[in-house]
């Protein structure tokens, strides 16, 4: 029975000292996904300008037809609807015109809120 007891307190002890470092790199690794969105999804945008000769009004008409465009000139860039979302499942951020160019392409990390550092600072395009 001692031996047991031993043996569940040496991998509690191991537990304590690997999850948080496991935990750590998942909000890395998420933080790094959503860079990589932001990028496609600013290659996007600027397909649609060189297309269209304007900025998208919002990023919904990246994935759907505006109006303005007709059919047979209508080639939308490559991206589904969820490449609209960030890791954490949120719209990214879009505002044309932008604040620091053109137009601003944001994420607000894991907290979902301005600001924050590590897993929960921004992700924007104007750095």
């Amino acid at each position: 029975m001692v031996e047991i007891i031993v043996v569940v307190i040496i991998i509690a002890a191991l537990a304590g000292l690997i999850l948080p470092r496991f935990f750590g790199r998942v909000g890395g690794a998420k933080q790094s996904v959503a860079r990589q969105k932001l990028a496609e999804i600013e290659k996007a945008v600027d397909m649609f300008s060189y297309d269209y000769g304007r900025l998208p009004v919002s990023l919904d008409e990246l994935v759907n037809r505006p109006s303005d465009i007709p059919e047979e000139t209508w080639n939308p860039p490559s991206l589904r609807p969820k490449d609209l979302l960030d890791p954490w499942g949120r719209e990214f951020l879009y505002r044309q015109p932008g604040e620091h160019g053109p137009y601003d392409l944001q994420s607000l990390g894991a907290d979902g809120q301005v600001g924050g550092e590590k897993e929960n600072a921004d992700v924007v395009n104007w750095q």
